[in-house]
């Protein structure tokens, strides 16, 4: 039956397959961590009575099935449940770090796209020149290079020893000083921009040497006109592909960056609620997180259908 369906139906189903196994899954996982937010409520050195009295309040004796289906249920009315520490809603949760969130990953978008572009049009002007052979090697060595190490390595240099920019973001507001995302950015688009800008190159490559690109030429079309226009759109479907499928990894650098730099977003509330076992908020945002990825893919599958349509002919 599937079969009958247009190509953006089966992509959406596909899509709502794994939206559902992603519910699934967080919840096996959550469950399989050790310990429960009534270990941690209890204090230092809880009975197990009063673990038992503090379980049955928190509704956390009920079967896993049970809980299982109201919180899905839940999830289909866009309730993410209720924090067994606080008794707010999840969604309260989250929004009270998503400002900081959103702000840090569209500054790195805005900074990973356009330089991505650019360092593989650069690289495939100059193929197999000095420039293209120096950027190659910068590349591999930077995407060597772990974000936590580099995140260190940056703050010590121009947070601590030069004085440039603020090693940590403790007491400051990222919309009324800036300055504090930068390194932050920085970090998050180094390993990324290496693997865009190198498929950049890949596809400018092989479309300047296609016969469409020398039809153009032939017809007197400018070389800018070309490399834009009828070569660009080209390469651009295999790095927004590639862009989607990094999407899980920008959001734990995201966790991890958020950390390091002190930045008072969805990672500083995850890493609490993991602290607290917060098993709610700790499930909610990883929905969250997985419905941003699958819907990231859809995407990218979108945009390599409209730029490449013979590349996505077989899905």
């Amino acid at each position: 039956m599937t079969g009958r369906l247009p190509w953006a139906g089966r992509r959406l189903l596909l899509g709502l397959g794994q939206t559902a196994a992603v519910v699934l899954f967080v919840f096996v996982l959550t469950e399989a961590l050790p310990g429960d937010a009534a270990v941690a409520l209890a204090g230092d050195q809880p009975d197990a009575e009063r673990i038992a009295r503090i379980r049955a309040a928190l509704a956390l004796d009920r079967p896993a099935a049970e809980r299982f289906l109201d919180w899905a249920g839940g999830l289909l009315h866009g309730d993410l449940g209720t924090s067994l520490v606080s008794g707010r809603p999840v969604s309260a949760h989250l929004s009270g770090g998503l400002g900081p969130t959103v702000l840090l990953a569209c500054a790195t978008l805005l900074v990973l796209l356009p330089l991505s572009a650019g360092l593989g049009m650069l690289c495939a002007r100059r193929e197999g020149g000095p420039l293209d052979r120096t950027l190659s090697a910068l590349t591999l060595t930077v995407h060597s290079v772990p974000e936590f190490a580099l995140g260190v390595l940056l703050a010590t240099l121009f947070g601590l020893w030069l004085g440039w920019l603020p090693p940590t973001a403790v007491g400051a507001d990222p919309l009324a000083e800036p300055a504090v995302l930068v390194l932050p950015v920085l970090v998050l688009v180094s390993r990324p921009v290496c693997t865009l800008s190198r498929l950049v190159r890949a596809g400018m490559i092989d479309a300047m040497a296609s016969p469409y690109v020398a039809q153009a030429l032939r017809y007197g079309v400018g070389g800018a006109r070309v490399r834009w226009t009828h070569a660009l759109p080209g390469a651009v479907a295999p790095a927004a592909q590639q862009l989607a499928r990094t999407c899980d990894w920008l959001l734990s650098g995201v966790i991890v960056v958020e950390a390091l730099f002190v930045i008072p977003g969805l990672g500083t509330v995850l890493v609490d609620a993991v602290a607290a076992r917060d098993v709610p908020v700790v499930q909610g945002m990883a929905v969250v997180f997985g419905v941003v990825t699958v819907l990231a893919n859809l995407g990218a599958d979108l945009v390599a259908r409209r730029f490449a349509p013979r590349a996505v002919t077989a899905a």
